[in-house]
């Protein structure tokens, strides 16, 4: 089975090829996202783990530099402190983010 192209598309093919090459080299062109290495292993900061109360966060890691209003339906309060901060669903702990220091 052979494949003949029409003539009048034969004619408009040096058109479609620079079209596609131009669509091709424009996609080519992004931005770059950079972002801080994660810590290794052995780096791991002590913070406090998902489910400790706000009672007993106070007390391993002593009063926060800021404390955050509840946000939100559950309530969503969040604790900073130097290296980190403290997200918590009604007095219990649902997330630690360690911060770049």
């Amino acid at each position: 089975m052979s494949f003949q192209i029409r003539p009048k598309l034969r004619s408009k093919l040096p058109l479609l090829a620079a079209l596609a090459v131009s669509a091709a080299a424009t996609a080519v062109q992004a931005d770059e996202l950079t972002t801080p290495p994660a810590p290794s292993a052995g780096q791991q900061t002590n913070v406090p783990a998902r489910g400790t109360s706000m009672e007993k966060v106070e007390a391993q890691f002593g009063a926060p530099s800021e404390r955050l209003p509840a946000v939100g339906e559950p309530p969503i309060t969040r604790w900073k402190y130097p290296g980190f901060e403290v997200y918590f669903e009604h007095q219990l702990v649902i997330h630690t983010v360690v911060s770049a220091s």
